[in-house]
């Protein structure tokens, strides 16, 4: 993975070899729904959330391996919301991550039900006795609202409400940026407060994991309504155009190509600016930063 160092490519094992155990076992009768939560999880793609849980848990001090479980936690409640997002009812994608989506490949009934399955798995696995005792259970607890926060009706849920509620109607900046900042920002900024919580680290630390967090987010987004307009189908690995074909406003159709990219920029600057707090330590997660901002995919 081209974004990320060498430190941080040790995290992404991590991760993949805890998703791999996270997952239920196959065999069972409910085998189908299973596979499909496997599909899900399975498909790679960036790991950008789970990666900032690690990276903050690290840069408080804390132990990152005792972090990891968190960190899937994570990534199977955004696994979960790109299989929503793919079904008939939301987006009605084919393609995700270069391949069948999970509702194309195993029918909208078990996409569904995968769905449901990896959001329960996440709280599931965050409270098995065995990881809450390698972060200790206020640690777990915060993590795990955190998490519940970002995800529920005033995060990712909320944000999906809207962009749907708003699709073929002209919204302005604002109510674009509380969308978004809900649908995509929240599970961003929570990742990186659960890692300054797992990590231990203090009010300033946590504050700072935060700011950053929520810039982060808003940039990510930009660069994803400019890719909608400028990549190709196979860099993104999924439909382009389709904000276009869903009647969504996006940045750079209120603010064009070059005022989104402006203000691409300007997220990221603060982004970089919240890092502050940390020091040196922060360097890996200053280029990744700055590579988010420069992505094609």
């Amino acid at each position: 993975m081209g974004l990320y160092s060498p430190t941080m490519q040790r995290y992404l094992e991590l991760i993949e070899n805890e998703l791999e155990d996270a997952m239920p076992s196959v065999f069972v009768k409910q085998k189908t729904v299973c596979e499909a939560m496997r599909y899900a999880c399975a498909a790679g793609g960036k790991r950008l959330r789970p990666m900032l849980v690690l990276s903050f848990a690290a840069l408080c001090g804390g132990d990152v391996h005792a972090a990891v479980p968190y960190a899937c936690a994570m990534e199977m409640i955004h696994c979960y919301s790109l299989v929503h997002d793919d079904l008939p009812c939301m987006d009605n994608s084919l393609l995700r991550r270069g391949r069948p989506s999970t509702f194309a490949e195993y029918g909208e009934d078990m996409a569904l039900l995968a769905g449901d399955g990896l959001l329960t798995r996440a709280f599931e696995w965050g409270l098995n006795a065995d990881n809450v005792a390698l972060v200790g259970e206020c640690k777990a607890v915060r993590a795990l609202r955190l998490l519940a926060d970002a995800a529920g009706i005033y995060g990712m849920v909320g944000g999906q409400t809207i962009d749907l509620e708003s699709e073929g109607q002209a919204i302005d900046l604002a109510t674009l940026q509380e969308l978004q900042e809900g649908k995509t920002g929240a599970l961003l900024q929570a990742s990186c407060e659960m890692g300054a919580v797992l990590g231990g680290g203090g009010e300033e630390q946590q504050k700072a994991a935060a700011t950053f967090g929520a810039a982060l987010g808003r940039a990510f987004q930009i660069v994803d309504d400019i890719l909608d307009v400028t990549a190709s189908e196979e860099q993104l690995g999924k439909p382009v155009g389709a904000d276009e074909d869903n009647e969504k406003v996006t940045y750079v159709s209120l603010l064009g190509l070059d005022g989104a990219k402006a203000l691409a920029d300007e997220q990221t600057a603060k982004a970089l600016e919240a890092l502050g707090v940390f020091g040196e330590q922060a360097e890996e997660l200053r280029v990744l930063t700055k590579a988010l901002l420069t992505r094609n995919a």
